[in-house]
């Protein structure tokens, strides 16, 4: 996740590092135990504990953030929301991707219990930016994990290497090498992402 950095594990109570078989119920208390961390569960009920983001991290995310909801606010065909969003996806994993977007008919399918929970949905369109100390092979399987549960369009962001990984259901995955805008088109109409701010700041 883009949370992670070289010092993490100082950050982290050690009983939650190596979790697993973890519940939902288990999960959500330990949300409510622990609001300074970010975490989520895999399929196999995995805890994935991360400290809070590196304040360069955090910057891009923002960007990326702001972009995204003028884009959203300007559309009006869907729900944007950052990276403390969580999602429990069909296989039982509950992650929280850094910008996520779903189609509204979708959001007002939700009751307003889901809403304020990890609802049993997965999100149409999921943005991962990797920071420093992300293992790149990890967060891939992460955005085809996103495409096997439902969603639509999937970019992960790489700032250290300028490249862009798009993922798209039943579809190879495209490298963009060091682009200056990333096209939402046809998922997100419109939506041209500049990418000068992420890359330099």
């Amino acid at each position: 996740m883009s949370r992670t950095h070289s010092h993490a594990d100082q950050l982290i109570p050690p009983h939650l590092i190596g979790l697993t078989h973890v519940t939902h119920e288990q999960f959500e208390e330990l949300c409510a135990e622990y609001p300074e961390l970010w975490l989520e569960l895999t399929s196999s009920g995995e805890l994935i504990v991360m400290p809070p983001a590196g304040i360069e991290t955090d910057r891009r995310n923002t960007d990326l953030i702001l972009q995204f909801a003028l884009w959203t606010k300007k559309d009006g065909t869907g729900i944007a929301f950052g990276p403390t969003a969580g999602y429990t996806l069909p296989n039982g994993a509950i992650r929280a991707p850094d910008v996520s977007w779903m189609r509204r008919e979708k959001w007002d399918s939700l009751s307003q219990f889901e809403k304020e929970r990890f609802a049993h949905i997965c999100p149409d369109f999921v943005v991962e930016l990797r920071s420093r100390s992300d293992r790149l092979p990890t967060l891939i399987n992460k955005m085809e994990e996103y495409m096997e549960n439902g969603a639509s369009l999937g970019w992960l962001i790489d700032p250290k290497k300028r490249r862009v990984y798009v993922f798209k259901p039943g579809e190879e995955m495209v490298v963009l090498e060091n682009p200056t805008v990333v096209s939402g088109d046809p998922l997100l109409p419109g939506f041209q992402l500049q990418m000068e701010e992420i890359w330099t700041g």
